[in-house]
């Protein structure tokens, strides 16, 4: 389920899940009657705006005789919640399964991510949830389009084609997931039509470039098999070469699939 713990009047209120019922109550605001409700700020606090809306939701829309001003995971104002959701891909879903990312980086990426996902075919809502998913971990929920390490550990790794000197801080990780090694560098570059290895830093600074290069890296290593197979630590290890951050990546896949109709 998209949340964690409770929300509401007595509820534990953590800050991510008080943001997401925020989210939600605001995407369902079409469903109330007039006069509809003002749009929360989705600021991961719980005060009485919130309380107020939760509780129209409640006896408005789900014609409950009262509302107890409390939403806990998996229950009946949830599931009512995420079933007013309305199709296609939005920003506002996209806050929802990674409630960390701020609106600015969520507006930077957005547009690229339809694109890309059309160009690669990560179009079905289980490889979108499963691409989703791994991009929020691997950027830290957009805060990182490039590897904070300055990629030193990666000079004279010829494993991945560094073998002029230097080539391990030009070539560290870039994009969402994340490019490392001339060789991959000009492997994508070839593919692309573009010479990253020239300007290997426009595929963190690019943000269209930040996101195809991931969904490129997703397309070549066949992820879409994995993705339809709902096999969410095969994705894990042909991304991560492990299964570093598991329980992180579930969590935005469990958000993910919430608000794509699949939980």
């Amino acid at each position: 389920m998209c949340i964690k713990n409770s929300v509401g009047l007595s509820g534990r209120n953590d800050l991510m899940d008080v943001t997401i019922v925020q989210i939600l109550l605001n995407l369902n605001q079409p469903r109330f009657a007039e006069p509809k409700p003002a749009a929360l700020k989705p600021d991961g606090r719980i005060g009485p705006g919130t309380l107020k809306v939760l509780t129209r939701f409640e006896t408005e829309v789900m014609k409950l005789p009262a509302s107890d001003q409390m939403v806990v995971p998996g229950d009946a104002t949830i599931k009512a919640l995420l079933a007013g959701l309305p199709a296609g891909p939005s920003k506002d879903k996209l806050a929802v399964v990674m409630p960390q990312a701020t609106p600015k980086r969520i507006d930077l990426y957005f547009e690229p991510l339809v694109a890309g996902m059309r160009k690669y075919g990560i179009t079905t809502p289980l490889r979108i949830a499963h691409f989703i998913a791994q991009l929020a971990h691997e950027s830290g929920a957009f805060r990182y389009a490039e590897e904070l390490a300055d990629g030193r550990a990666y000079e004279g790794r010829t494993d991945l084609g560094n073998t002029q000197p230097g080539d391990g801080p030009r070539f560290k990780g870039r994009g969402l997931i994340q490019l490392t090694g001339r060789a991959n560098y000009a492997a994508y570059s070839k593919a692309s039509g573009v010479d990253y290895v020239a300007r290997p830093e426009k595929v963190a600074s690019d943000p269209f470039a930040a996101v195809d290069v991931a969904c490129w890296f997703w397309k070549t290593r066949d992820l879409n098999k994995l993705a339809d197979a709902d096999d969410v630590r095969g994705i894990t290890k042909r991304i991560n070469g492990g299964f570093n951050g598991i329980d992180d990546r579930i969590d935005y896949l469990t958000r993910g699939k919430a608000v794509l109709g699949l939980a």
